[in-house]
């Protein structure tokens, strides 16, 4: 359409721009921000995204203890047990003691109950034993005989039923020895398994100028 033949008269957007470009209505000059922006975006985005690989690629998954944590967890029971060192209360005058250290050997009563009254190794072998039954079956007394002859070395040994006087005198097998007769007692007890508690001294076998007498209880061996 040419100018003569244009309905319209002229107005503002018929006159042209600094380079010769009329400005329309729908065409309005950009900013120069509008044109920057976006290039800004870009750089923050890329920045914010190389900063969040690097931090993933150097983080090994577990997090580091700080050393003041790890020095107190290091030394907290120490400082709890010096705690309770310190909190301990010494016992009090007269208290007795229930460290078993601080018993003294021989404290015990049963102690000396428990052994022998003399040394096994210097018993008189030639001494006079005499084996008594009271109870303890038929034929042990000879059983018993038979183990000091053979097992305990004696040489004169007798076997026989338990006289009145010693009947259901002991509960238990018995060792009875007369005087400076400790030692072969000890021997006799040993050879046949007679609890120590079980070994005295008795006048009566002082009296009957023999050296040990055994009264049996219960089977031998």
């Amino acid at each position: 359409m040419s100018k003569s033949h244009y309905p319209y008269p002229p107005d503002e957007f018929d006159v042209r721009g600094p380079e010769g470009t009329p400005v329309g209505v729908h065409r309005e000059p950009r900013s120069g921000w509008s044109s920057v922006w976006p290039f800004l975006l870009i750089v923050v985005v890329c920045g914010g995204l190389a900063v969040g690989i690097v931090s993933f690629l150097s983080d090994d998954g577990e997090p580091a203890t700080p050393p003041a944590a790890e020095q107190s967890a290091g030394t907290e029971p120490e400082a709890s047990a010096s705690a309770d060192a310190e909190g301990e209360e010494p016992p009090a005058d007269g208290e007795a003691s229930e460290d078993p250290a601080d018993e003294e050997p021989g404290d015990d009563a049963s102690d000396a109950a428990t052994e022998l009254p003399g040394d096994p190794s210097a018993a008189n072998l030639e001494a006079s034993v005499v084996v008594y039954n009271d109870g303890a079956g038929q034929g042990q007394a000879a059983a018993g005989q038979g183990v000091l002859t053979s097992d305990g070395g004696f040489v004169d040994v007798a076997a026989t039923d338990a006289p009145d006087t010693l009947k259901g005198a002991y509960e238990d097998t018995t060792v009875l020895y007369g005087a400076d007769r400790a030692d072969t007692a000890s021997a006799v007890a040993e050879a046949l398994g007679v609890d120590p508690a079980n070994v005295q001294e008795s006048d009566d076998v002082t009296a009957s100028e023999q050296a040990v007498w055994v009264v049996l209880r219960s089977p031998v061996g």
